[in-house]
């Protein structure tokens, strides 16, 4: 997978050189560039951004340095691949597990990280003759520009690429992957400063094991993410399932 990412904070990126990330850089799984933005103005302050039309608090960052980024982006890239242009905004549709594993699916994605109160929005309507445009929120709340969210998507999308993480079979495993968050994990001694791991996990009744891992993962989806639950697809949950969250609903259930 080719990533191409244009920011002003260049350095702000430099995570992506670590760990498993880092990793598949250098196998080569990962093609990733970082890109500023800058090298694109044409004035010696190197100016990306101006007052908004309309008036308003804040600047706005001007079109013909992302113009120009996007094309020699688009130019520099393989031949024949369509990118698509992924825009990280509050006002976007929120990132999720089923948008990441959709990314890892595509060969070429194009970051491009806002600043102040945004992009000019003829910049997406002018990318969408050249790219699959697509914006994308990590949440409810509002950070200083896209390289955060530009860190947390690329992590999310490469670990599921093809021998990035070791064990292939812990990417099934996971909150999020069956529609439910994960069970708790435990991991040696048995006892802890006074707590004991289940004591299923130690029966080695592999089917046992499955069932409480289940259990405990309907249990704290319904205590902690309720609407996952009822986003949950028809047939999803069998009477087993509906039992246990049956007895989570009522007064002191566990």
């Amino acid at each position: 997978m080719r990533i191409d990412v244009v920011t002003i904070f260049p350095d702000y990126l430099a995570p992506l050189g670590l760990s498993l990330i880092g990793r598949a850089r250098e196998q080569g799984i990962l093609d990733l560039h970082v890109h500023d933005l800058r090298s694109w103005t044409d004035d010696r302050h190197r100016t990306v951004d101006d007052t908004p039309y309309g008036g308003g608090a804040g600047m706005l960052m001007k079109p013909e340095p992302w113009g120009r980024a996007l094309d020699a982006v688009r130019a520099a890239g393989p031949e024949g691949v369509r990118p698509t242009l992924v825009v990280p905004t509050p006002a976007g549709p929120p990132f999720s597990q089923p948008r990441a594993r959709a990314y890892a699916a595509r060969p070429w994605l194009v970051f491009a990280c806002g600043r102040y109160e945004g992009i000019d929005a003829r910049v997406a309507l002018e990318a969408a003759t050249a790219y699959d445009v697509e914006e994308l929120s990590l949440g409810d709340y509002v950070l200083n520009g896209g390289e955060v969210a530009v860190l947390a998507v690329v992590e999310a999308v490469a670990r599921l690429l093809p021998g990035v993480v070791g064990n292939a079979e812990s990417l099934v495993e996971e909150s999020h992957e069956t529609g439910l968050l994960e069970a708790p994990a435990y991991t040696k001694p048995a006892v802890w400063r006074g707590h004991a791991v289940p004591d299923v996990l130690l029966s080695g009744h592999h089917a046992a094991v499955a069932r409480w891992r289940r259990d405990e993962a309907l249990r704290r989806t319904a205590a902690v993410r309720p609407d996952l639950l009822a986003a949950l697809p028809e047939g999803a949950l069998d009477a087993a399932d509906r039992q246990v969250l049956h007895e989570a609903a009522e007064p002191g259930g566990a």
